[in-house]
């Protein structure tokens, strides 16, 4: 007979598996409500057409998709912003101004197995909608670096690489390129890194009437640039105000990560222009510093999803980090902590003492103080075996001298110190 395992992509979580899952999440929750954020939740299974509004048809192929018994098309969440912005849509003239929320979901994507990425992952998301000033974009960006401190990391393990929808934008106007085909420009820009030169030039020469030599030169020497000066230097031949209107809203989020003591973290860095064609001004991706390079987290404004989806218009910027590259990271830097298995308390009995140990074994429980026990009878040194190996605090041993006198022996598993107390006190001697 044939056994079964997970499909290709998707995880087993076992127990310790699970703690680490709940460790990560727990700090994610806790950085996210440190800075004011609300938690939320969505479907998981929505309307295909909402991924399509988003994203256009290539999303398709990305989906798990299907026909529902109603004959309806529908696909599992590849990700969480098309959810959240149908949310905050259907209610944003009730809700409180600005309206900053996060989530800790799992996500589905058909795509190819490999390190880091995954068919079913989960995704911390955190937004902010209703505010269109850089302030947002700082907040965001400045929870990211927080969020990644929080687990240890440094200065020296991830840096965010920051860059502008806007500027981009600019520079491919500035060339004579249509508006219709600025997002295409963008769409190549965002792949350079992944293609030979050659074939770069040939798909800009298809929309630039032959000038794609001119554009891939230009590309190039602004992806040299990282800082506020230069990238002044190099548009300053635009002669657009609306590129240096632009660039002093880029000196001031610099400025505000500086005054926020976490300007070490942030380099300007136009190889940034995140793919997906509903940002609208500034982007970044959160990259770790060894060699292999990997994003652990991105994000920027999309001012227009909300009236893309048939809403009312509102500003919005936000990030994303998914737990498996962060996962992988953590792992390899080994600063994963040692995590607990939960229990306190683990309650230690003989035949005779039986009753009046599981009696107290509920009242601990009846108290919240996580407490176990051996459902089978068993000698004193088994069960103090068990006890360690569930990581208990304390044992609690009944044995009957000490039940004859309504005591009980507190032993604490660290440091192999043992006291008697009186029943009654249980739980005042354990809970300091």
């Amino acid at each position: 007979m044939s056994t079964f395992q997970a499909l290709a992509g998707f995880r087993d979580f076992y127990p310790d598996d699970c703690a680490f899952k709940n460790f990560v999440f727990e700090r994610f929750r806790q950085s996210a409500t440190t800075f004011g954020f609300e938690e939320y939740d969505a479907p998981i299974l929505e309307p295909m057409e909402l991924f399509t509004a988003k994203s256009g048809e290539e999303i398709v192929s990305q989906l798990f998709n299907f026909e529902d018994k109603g004959g309806r098309s529908v696909a599992m969440r590849p990700e969480m912003t098309p959810s959240l912005a149908r949310m905050v849509g259907a209610r944003a003239s009730a809700l409180r101004r600005p309206i900053k929320w996060f989530s800790i979901s799992e996500m589905f994507r058909y795509e190819r197995p490999q390190k880091g990425r995954l068919r079913s992952f989960y995704q911390f998301n955190a937004d902010i909608f209703g505010n269109e000033l850089s302030y947002a974009d700082a907040e965001i960006i400045l929870l990211g670096i927080h969020m990644l401190k929080s687990f240890g990391l440094t200065a020296e393990d991830f840096h965010v690489r920051l860059s502008d929808r806007q500027l981009w934008t600019l520079f491919i106007r500035y060339h004579n390129i249509g508006e219709d085909d600025v997002p295409e420009v963008l769409g190549i820009i965002d792949k350079i890194e992944r293609e030979e030169p050659s074939k770069t030039i040939e798909n800009l020469d298809k929309i630039c009437r032959g000038d794609g030599r001119k554009i891939f030169d230009d590309i190039l020497e602004i992806r040299t640039i990282h800082s506020v000066d230069g990238i002044r230097k190099f548009f300053k031949k635009f002669e657009n105000d609306a590129c240096a209107k632009r660039i002093d809203e880029l000196a001031q989020l610099l400025a505000r990560m500086k005054m926020f003591g976490v300007s070490d973290f942030v380099t300007i860095d136009f190889n940034i222009v995140r793919g997906l064609a509903y940002y609208t001004g500034f982007v970044f991706e959160i990259f770790e510093r060894s060699g292999q390079s990997r994003a652990l987290a991105g994000g920027g404004r999309y001012d227009n999803l909300i009236k893309r989806l048939g809403y009312a218009d509102l500003p919005a910027v936000g990030f994303a980090i998914g737990d498996v590259t962060l996962r992988n990271l953590l792992k390899e830097k080994n600063i994963v902590p040692k995590l607990s298995k939960n229990t306190h308390c683990f309650v230690v009995y003989s035949t005779q003492t039986e009753m009046l140990a599981l009696q107290q074994a509920t009242m601990l429980r009846e108290q919240r103080i996580n407490t176990d026990y051996c459902l089978d009878p068993a000698t004193f040194s088994k069960q103090l075996k068990m006890a360690a190996q569930a990581d208990a605090k304390y044992a609690i041993i009944f044995g009957e001298e000490e039940a004859k006198t309504g005591h009980a022996k507190i032993k604490d598993m660290s440091s192999a110190n043992e006291i008697v107390v009186e029943i009654d006190r249980l739980v005042e001697v354990i809970s300091r």
